[in-house]
């Protein structure tokens, strides 16, 4: 369990790195589903972004603010109506696409709020969940999805090529996308179909 656990938080603070490495420094930034306002307060500290951030956990936003951020509790299902159209320079939602009940709306306000959005998922595609489901026929588990079926917060699971997909019915430009296998960059260019079978974790940037 504790090498899960500092499993997924390797992955996540490439994750965060990813992330930061693709915003402008003092850039306007909103971070959905911030947690406790780890990638919030890298981005302030190391980028000197403008960031809020909204959690629908009480205890995340406590935490966001005793590190000094501006966080609000929400429920970003209910869409983003106190933030007025490119309000900010990237929207975030990293990690949260998949536990959304409304990815579609969410993913539209993230575009309405923000000139650009940030989107990262775990890529139920990927080889490896293929192959537990296949033949041990539970639902996987790895270091990016540690949950059992019963207590996963994840409610719509999707693949890149479902992202690409989307993208594209939506007119939807992606103009960066970057793909994480094994604790890795890939920094192989590969087809299609290789990238959803081979890529663990995938992170786009978006705009309309």
């Amino acid at each position: 369990m504790f090498q899960e656990n500092d499993e997924r938080k390797k992955a996540l603070h490439l994750n965060y790195a990813i992330i930061t490495e693709n915003i402008e420094p003092e850039a306007r930034v909103l971070d959905l589903g911030c947690g406790s306002g780890e990638l919030l307060k890298m981005l302030v500290e190391k980028k000197h972004c403008t960031g809020s951030g909204i959690d629908i956990n009480q205890q995340n936003v406590i935490e966001s603010i005793q590190k000094g951020l501006s966080v609000i509790q929400g429920d970003i299902d209910e869409g983003l109506r106190e933030f007025s159209d490119n309000e900010y320079d990237y929207v975030i939602l990293n990690q949260t696409l998949q536990s959304a009940e409304k990815p579609d709306f969410v993913i539209e306000e993230m575009l309405r709020a923000g000139k650009k959005a940030i989107v990262s998922f775990p890529n139920f595609g990927y080889w490896r969940v293929r192959f537990y489901l296949f033949f041990k026929g539970r639902m996987p588990k790895s270091k990016m999805l540690p949950f059992n079926w019963y207590d996963t917060p994840n409610i719509h699971l999707l693949t890149v090529r479902d992202f690409f997909d989307f993208c594209k019915e939506r007119n939807i430009k992606i103009t960066k996308s970057i793909y994480i296998k094994r604790g890795k960059i890939s920094k192989n260019p590969l087809t299609s179909f290789l990238t959803n079978l081979l890529c663990e974790e995938a992170v786009f940037v978006i705009e309309k």
